[in-house]
């Protein structure tokens, strides 16, 4: 692009081509935002007035005309969590007039850093994030400037914690669903209750894992060591774990899974090794996704109420974007779903 051609309107990618720059660092020089090297905010103003493109009208369309499009960034759609999550949240936003973009990180923190800043160059009117790095108990500081820098003109809205920065949080209550599963299972007699899966540099694996130390002692349970068994969120972390549990000179009588994921896991290994659920072990879940109803047996487990959670994450977004007052820090308050695969310890074994 020497020179303007006749006829042709110049563009704000036309001035990032040729500087050589992405759209939204064009977009920053014309605001004046903090983030651009010199080098290349001298590149931009000299092709700005080069082509005497105008500024005014740029800054009109990036500021105020919304897209009616939310980013949505999950850590893993093939996880049944975040597919559930992402489902809820594509309904609540069509039910509202909007639209999905939804970007997958895969665990890679680049590809994080990568999508955010492509959903920003989007001009999407909100980001709603799950999953990865807003999940770590101790918050990324270079992460947390990133989202800074973005959610000074796109609201941020995360379903874990950025410490440092001013996002919106919706947060499942973490303490009240580890709650509700050690008063069901000491209403069912069991004592010896174990934990299965997780890393505690993740908040809400922190929290329950915190929780349930504080549970066993409050209810003058058994409490050991060996007992809280860490590992990750898949179907091998918990068929490991529970091979450990099984391996122990007493063997709990109750095991808790971080998710259902890790309680399919946990189920095979009790069943390679003849152990009958919940006969002989019971086993309890977070989470709630379809394969807790095709397991077998069938897992209770904790609910999240997807539908709520995707219509208070999406209306916690558009109400950002409208400036309406909104609470920076939600809860959602998980419930049981009782199926097959706890016992009372009491009953007889046959």
């Amino acid at each position: 692009m020497d020179s303007k051609k006749p006829g042709k309107s110049i563009t704000i990618y036309d001035i990032a081509s040729e500087a050589g720059v992405s759209p939204a660092t064009v977009s920053r020089v014309m605001t004046k935002s903090a983030g651009v090297s010199e080098s290349k905010r001298r590149a931009v103003e000299h092709l700005i007035q080069k082509y005497e493109f105008r500024p005014n009208a740029l800054a009109k369309s990036l500021s105020n005309t919304h897209t009616h499009i939310l980013g949505l960034l999950v850590a893993d759609i093939r996880n049944p969590y975040f597919a559930a999550l992402a489902v809820e949240c594509e309904k609540a936003a069509n039910r509202r007039g909007y639209t999905v973009m939804l970007c997958n990180v895969l665990n890679d923190n680049a590809l994080e850093d990568s999508n955010l800043e492509k959903l920003y160059e989007q001009r999407v009117d909100a980001i709603i994030q799950a999953g990865c790095r807003v999940d770590d108990l101790v918050t990324d500081t270079q992460y947390a400037a990133h989202v800074n820098r973005v959610s000074r003109t796109i609201p941020f809205i995360t379903t874990g914690k950025l410490d440092g920065t001013d996002c919106y949080c919706l947060n499942i209550d973490d303490t009240k669903g580890m709650k509700i599963i050690i008063d069901y299972l000491v209403s069912l007699g069991h004592r010896r209750i174990a934990m299965i899966g997780g890393e505690n540099r993740k908040e809400s694996t922190y929290e329950k894992w915190r929780q349930y130390i504080y549970l066993m002692g409050k209810n003058d349970l058994v409490f050991r060591d060996d007992y809280l068994q860490e590992g990750s969120y898949s179907e091998k972390s918990g068929y490991r774990c529970m091979n450990r549990l099984l391996d122990l000179d007493i063997v709990p009588t109750a095991v808790i899974a971080v998710n259902d994921f890790t309680a399919v896991g946990a189920l095979k290994a009790a069943a390679e090794r003849g152990v009958r659920i919940p006969q002989d072990i019971s086993v309890i879940s977070f989470d709630n996704t379809f394969l807790s109803e095709i397991s077998a047996p069938k897992l209770t487990t904790i609910d999240y109420n997807y539908k709520l959670f995707g219509e208070k994450l999406v209306d916690t977004a558009i109400g950002a974007v409208e400036h309406r007052d909104i609470p920076k820090k939600q809860l959602i308050t998980p419930s049981l779903v009782v199926r097959d695969s706890c016992a009372d310890v009491n009953q007889k074994k046959e």
